[in-house]
């Protein structure tokens, strides 16, 4: 026990980079799942289409293999980042999906008589939404949107297999070091 206490330095990096994921990941997913939601419930067509088959496509997607794509296929086209950002794009093209269902459930769960009203008093889509659905839709947007962070914090274990040392890396390798010369 003192050898963990000894390099709790090391940990506490592991959890630095695992808060980093998530919390850079989450924002991204938060505002690209309100796009999409909106995409989602929009009266046209054609954006609606786009919203269907975005969260369709990626949602069910096992996200090691968005993994896969983002750190191997990006590269072959050019794009040189690091681990990290690969990890981010990956878990935030797979948790907008998430975020957008979670949304546009909220959004459904409002009254249509809400937003007709306030269409009739004159105001646009995006007003009644942005002033009348979104806040009603608020209060039952938030324990889905919990749980998809949950998710989320406990998904940066996978970047872990494509380079990136996070909690369960560093964990793994201290370990390895430190109980095998026992």
């Amino acid at each position: 026990m003192p050898t963990v206490f000894a390099h709790l330095n090391v940990f506490f990096g592991g959890v630095a980079v695992t808060l980093s994921l998530t919390a850079i990941a989450g924002v991204l997913s938060i505002a690209g799942g309100l796009l999409v939601a909106v995409m989602h419930i929009y009266p046209v067509p054609t954006l609606r289409t786009l919203g269907t088959v975005y969260v369709e496509i990626i949602r069910n997607t096992p996200l090691t293999i968005q993994f896969f794509f983002v750190v191997f296929m990006l590269p072959s086209l050019g794009v040189s980042l690091s681990y990290f950002i690969f990890a981010v794009i990956a878990l935030s093209v797979y948790y907008t999906a998430f975020f957008a269902e979670a949304i546009r459930a909220g959004c459904n769960g409002v009254a249509i008589g809400q937003a007709e009203a306030a269409r009739s008093i004159g105001l646009t889509f995006f007003g009644a939404l942005r002033l009348v659905v979104l806040p009603q839709a608020l209060r039952t947007v938030i324990p889905p949107l919990i749980n998809v962070f949950i998710a989320l914090v406990k998904s940066t274990a996978i970047a872990s297999a494509f380079g990136v040392a996070e909690l369960l890396t560093v964990t793994e390798q201290f370990a390895n070091d430190h109980f095998h010369q026992m």
